[in-house]
């Protein structure tokens, strides 16, 4: 520990900024006892200097006690508002004018504008006059018509604005384990949204010429200016590409090309890092060797082009770690000092925090430094194992770089993006040295050659045409084998960490492993019996016997990691608990039920509303939310649903349909119900259209059909009846809901009533069929557990007749924040209320999920 002090120090540093991110002030104080006992055993040990340790234990409270004053800092100076928003819940919006300088680029999508302002004053309605505030704003500014694209393409970052619009607070995560907007915002000192309508509402000026708004909004300018050159050198389906693999613009990317590069482990390439800073750095340096400047100057004029580059390429994480470490290794070569990479990696991680200790949550950060420290540590001892080749070892050095980073990235992988392709690896050894020495440096080039030749800029990118497409039907066939794709739970955090620390351990134990074995060969090469020859054999003896306890060792570990990795894969394997979540999707249905055998049934999937008139193609958006990728999907794969054996379409409206297409496009469905109907419109075709294409068995329900998935689940059809006509007939139905699928699912002895989108009549209709049943079925019917409410709530369901008959313990309404139908009606709540049953709303609930057990025991779990 005494030859690494600034090592040890960085980790320490690190440990209590993470510490201080992810626990309260009482588990802070435990981490910082922990560090000062373990300080005090190194000492003891003689594993360390008391100086060392007390910088250690300097470095934990330090870098906890700065996170700590950070997010004492990190409030609204609205408290007043702020407590006003949390009273009137998620519809809450304040009418407020604000005045500030723009801090981000302005990012123009379809009908909206985005940017982020430091407002100076706000004033809210309703108050005299405008209050002296620092707070910093993300506006959304709808666009009313086209041509105020125009105007917002005007404003930019340094500008100074005033604002009329509505205040509102970020979203909260309303489903477990989702996205939380909120939060992600806090970690940027961002707490409130402006929501502005049209451009009239803004005022926009030029502000002062030199702050750093300013100077940033002139690299936002030659960014602009540089990907607009880009436009020019590629076709439409090429430029997004370079332009994010060479600018870091990834704005214009193409989302169904993202998604196939993400389902690879290959959106790093698109991101740029260490290996772009690398080509830069090696790309100019071999410029001003050419140009025969001496070292000192090479490395000077180095260091001051790195901070640049960072700015030009957007200033991710991730580039701003690779810059950092690379300027402080110019500046370590120049002063003849430079060290190991792992000191200058500890250095970037502190300054890093202490710049801004939110960094240590931001998944680039965390990627960045933990797969640079694992090829750090990694590479070299992995290489050593392998055979010696006197042709082709740099194919063995690209063999363990890409190894040795897919092992690393794993569990961070799993943890943020639940998804792992067996294809990675090769996708990574082919793709990455291509794209990043041939097709990259290409891009680049024609990019700088196209600024005073543009001629020959297209020449020159033209080569790279076809590299392009080589790549994305490379890219395009390898995310295709969905059979190779694996989908992964969430894991705990200590799993990541035991992962890693283990696999730290293996390269240790690897690496003593080859020298070992490479000291008794050379032993065993020597004439044993003319030199020394009980000294030697000796040694030969200690040496054979090591290598034994070691090669045990590493099988023992790797066993350990098998173990792991089937906990993590199959988390749930001895779960005997059901679990029912009603998912907030918003003004639409999405039902996720887990049996106790572990099958899973996904009821509907949602749908994002457009209500888009002709001629209004203008306002799409290059990537528009839709609830089934952006909530849905990204949901159930961090529950470890690796694939759906029923998925119920209760009807093809597009609010419970439009979800499903990317459900279907991600996770394998074992088969489908629906109502047996299709429906002229483009969700429901399309839906239908791909169900076929994936060759998914549809079976059309009907009142009276029975279906055990496992030994304690019952599923019951109670609607639509049969109409007679021949089962292979599909009837087109654009009226849907009186069609909905009705069922009870039973759970042990836990039974829920799902009702889709029917209303009263229909409610009557069930009612009638299921008394004309034989009176002995119809006797021993207990009383429901819990009751969808059909129809979001809506005023013609729900009826006193339908309450009466079936007697649900609760009752559970899916319904948007901010639909404007105002679901769930006042009388359906008064309904409720009068027979004192018990509801639960997705608007102000979020997600409502109950599990059962055995015991008959239900319970909901407020998340």
């Amino acid at each position: 520990m005494n030859r690494r002090p600034l090592i040890w120090f960085a980790i320490c540093f690190v440990g209590g900024s993470a510490a201080a991110a992810g626990f309260s002030s009482r588990g802070v104080l435990l981490a910082a006892g922990a560090a000062a006992l373990l300080a005090t055993a190194a000492v003891l040990c003689r594993l360390a200097s008391w100086q060392l340790a007390a910088a250690c234990a300097l470095a934990v409270s330090l870098a906890a006690g700065q996170r700590l004053w950070a997010d004492a800092r990190n409030v609204t100076e609205l408290p007043a508002l702020l407590a006003a928003a949390e009273a009137d819940g998620p519809r809450a919006a304040y009418a407020a004018e604000a005045v500030g300088t723009v801090m981000s680029a302005v990012e123009i999508d379809g009908d909206r504008v985005m940017f982020r302002v430091a407002a100076d004053s706000i004033r809210v309605e309703g108050e005299a006059a405008a209050r002296e505030v620092r707070e910093r704003l993300v506006v959304h500014v709808r666009l009313a018509v086209q041509p105020e694209q125009a105007i917002a393409a005007a404003w930019q970052r340094g500008d100074r604005v005033r604002l009329a619009g509505e205040l509102t607070r970020p979203a909260g995560a309303s489903n477990s384990g989702g996205f939380d907007y909120r939060r992600y915002l806090s970690s940027q000192r961002i707490h409130w949204l402006l929501k502005v309508q049209g451009t009239a509402a803004v005022e926009a000026a030029a502000g002062p010429p030199w702050t750093a708004a300013a100077l940033l909004g002139r690299v936002d300018n030659a960014r602009a200016f540089l990907g607009a050159r880009m436009d020019k050198l590629y076709p439409s389906a090429q430029s997004g590409y370079m332009k994010g693999l060479v600018l870091g613009i990834r704005e214009d990317l193409d989302p169904e090309q993202f998604q196939q590069f993400s389902r690879l482990g290959l959106t790093h390439i698109l991101a740029i890092s260490g290996l772009h800073v690398a080509v830069f750095l090696y790309a100019l340096g071999g410029l001003l060797r050419f140009a025969r400047m001496s070292r000192e100057r090479i490395l000077l004029l180095l260091m001051v082009s790195v901070p640049l580059y960072v700015l030009l390429a957007g200033a991710s994480p991730s580039v701003i770690r690779a810059g950092l470490m690379a300027v402080l290794g110019l500046l370590a070569a120049r002063l003849g000092k430079l060290k190991d990479g792992m000191h200058l990696l500890a250095a970037a991680a502190v300054l890093m925090l202490v710049y801004d200790p939110f960094f240590i949550e931001n998944v680039s950060f965390q990627l960045s430094f933990i797969v640079t420290i694992g090829l750090v540590l990694g590479v070299q001892p992995v290489r050593k194992a392998m055979p010696k080749w006197r042709k082709g070892g740099s194919l063995l050095d690209l063999f363990a770089v890409t190894l040795v980073a897919q092992l690393v990235s794993f569990p961070v992988t799993i943890y943020y993006f639940n998804q792992f392709h067996m294809l990675s690896m090769l996708a990574n050894f082919v793709l990455v040295p291509f794209i990043s020495f041939v097709v990259m440096p290409l891009g680049a080039v024609a990019l700088l050659l196209a600024i005073p030749w543009e001629a020959g800029g297209k020449l020159l990118a033209f080569a790279s045409h076809y590299a392009n497409d080589w790549t994305f039907a490379l890219v395009d066939h390898l995310s295709r084998v969905d059979s190779l794709r694996t989908i992964w739970a969430t894991p705990p955090i200590w799993w990541v960490a035991a992962w890693l620390t283990i696999l730290g351990a293996l390269f240790r134990l690897v690496n003593l492993w080859t020298d070992r074995r490479t000291a008794r060969h050379l032993e065993a090469a020597l004439d044993l019996e003319q030199t020394q020859p009980l000294g030697i054999i000796t040694t030969y003896g200690f040496a054979q016997a090591g290598n034994k306890k070691l090669s045990t060792c590493i099988f023992a570990l790797l066993i350990l990691q098998s173990a792991m990795l089937l906990s993590a894969y199959k988390p749930d394997l001895f779960n005997k608990q059901a679990s029912v979540s009603f998912i907030d999707v918003g003004q639409g249905d999405a039902i996720h039920i887990r049996t106790p055998g572990g099958k899973h049934i996904l009821i509907d999937g949602g749908g994002t509303l457009t209500y888009r008139k002709p001629g209004e193609e203008w306002r799409e958006r290059s990537d528009p939310f839709e609830i089934g990728q952006k909530v849905l999907v990204p949901l159930l794969m961090k529950r470890g649903v690796q694939e759906i054996d029923i998925l119920v379409i209760s009807h093809l409206d597009s609010d419970h349909v439009r979800g499903l297409k990317a459900v279907l496009d991600t996770i394998p469905v074992r088969s489908i119900w629906w109502n047996g109907t299709v429906k002229e419109s483009d969700d429901a075709r399309q839906l239908l259209k791909q169900a076929v294409a994936l060759r998914i068995p549809m079976y059309s329900v009907r009142a009276g059909m029975m279906h055990q998935p496992d030994k304690n689940t019952e599923i019951n059809i109670i609607w639509p009846l049969a109409d007679g006509a021949s089962p292979e007939k599909v009837a087109a139905l654009e009226e849907q809901n009186e069609k909905s699928v009705v069922m009870t699912v039973r759970l042990y002895q836990s039974t829920f009533l799902f009702s889709g989108d029917i209303n009263s009549e229909t409610e009557k209709a069930i009612i009638r069929n299921e008394q004309n049943k034989s009176p002995l079925f119809t006797s021993e019917r207990k009383p429901v557990s819990i009751m969808k409410i059909a129809h979001h709530g809506s005023r013609f369901s729900t009826s006193e007749a339908w309450l009466a008959y079936w007697k649900p313990s609760g009752a559970v309404a899916s319904v948007g924040a901010t639909n404007s139908y105002g679901h769930p009606n006042p009388d359906v709540l008064s309904r409720l209320a009068k027979q004192g049953i018990e509801i639960w709303r997705t608007d102000v609930d979020g997600e409502v999920r109950f599990t059962v057990t055995d015991q008959a025991l239900l319970s909901y779990i407020k998340e």
